[in-house]
């Protein structure tokens, strides 16, 4: 599933109540840690490469568009929406991510 599908699939979904860390760390096991969180970065890396696949796909289809193999115009429109849309989706992703690490560091102790 696209990135932007499962964003928005995850969004629809009601929210967990939240737990404090010390309720998260009580019900945790020695090994529960490790599977339960997913570091930032590996999530962004999965991500471009779902945007990177889906340009890839979008140049596919244009080309078949435009040589005449058998791709029609709804298909390589279709296509070139989704890698649009996946781009602006990990831009606005990454723009939110900058303007909080920017809160973080405007703090003060």
């Amino acid at each position: 599933m696209p990135i932007g599908m499962q964003l928005i699939a995850t969004a629809a979904q009601p929210l967990p109540q939240l737990a404090s860390p010390a309720a998260i760390a009580a019900r945790a096991g020695p090994g529960d840690q490790a599977a339960a969180s997913t570091p930032f970065a590996d999530l962004m890396v999965d991500a471009i490469g779902q945007v990177n696949q889906l340009e890839d796909e979008a140049g596919k289809a244009v080309t078949g568009l435009i040589s005449g193999t058998g791709v029609d115009v709804h298909r390589a429109m279709i296509a070139t929406e989704k890698a649009g849309m996946a781009f602006e989706l990990a831009l606005a992703v990454r723009n939110k991510a900058v303007t909080a690490y920017q809160s973080v560091i405007g703090m003060q102790f």
